[in-house]
């Protein structure tokens, strides 16, 4: 199991209520809105507090989820949920394919040059639409780094680090 499926990851956003039966309006933080459904169960979290909700129901409106949980029978309650951070255990994804990564096992990672210089460490990514770009932060500065087969040499999860042709003064 690699470092990162202890963890909870943020998928969205619940943003209000939606109707008087206790379904809510959900902003997907996903590459498909649909793909929250996948999840039984979702856990959402606000001000240092979570609680564990079971996915009863579903639809995508647009590019946003209505969602109906068990737990909750009414507009009132559903309300309540306003502003919580909508998270899925990192366990329960489904594996990646071959040669492809989820990027919250990447954000964390040491990034580290062929010449074995420490580049940095992966704090973000960024969809440009051509490809992924990793955001790197380390004390030369950051650097933006093409997530592609010709600047990056290597992914290794369990180790917890990147190996990039890139230079420090890129």
């Amino acid at each position: 199991m690699s470092r990162s499926q202890d963890k909870w990851i943020a998928m969205g956003y619940v943003k209000g209520a939606f109707g008087v039966k206790g379904w809510v309006k959900v902003a997907v933080g996903t590459e498909y809105a649909d793909s929250l459904l996948d999840y039984p169960v979702w856990r959402l979290s606000k001000d240092g507090a979570s609680h564990s909700y079971t996915l009863e129901s579903g639809q995508v409106a647009g590019d946003e989820l209505q969602v109906k949980f068990a737990e909750i029978g009414d507009r009132d309650a559903a309300q309540l949920l306003r502003g919580h951070t909508i998270e899925i255990h990192r366990s329960d994804f489904e594996p990646a394919e071959e040669g492809e990564y989820y990027w919250a096992d990447l954000v964390g990672l040491a990034v580290h040059n062929r010449q074995g210089e420490l580049v940095g460490t992966v704090s973000n990514l960024m969809e440009t639409g051509a490809h992924d770009i990793l955001v790197v932060d380390g004390e030369h500065g950051r650097k933006l780094i093409p997530f592609v087969e010709h600047y990056i040499d290597s992914v290794d999860l369990e180790a917890g680090g990147i190996v990039a042709d890139w230079g420090l003064d890129y």
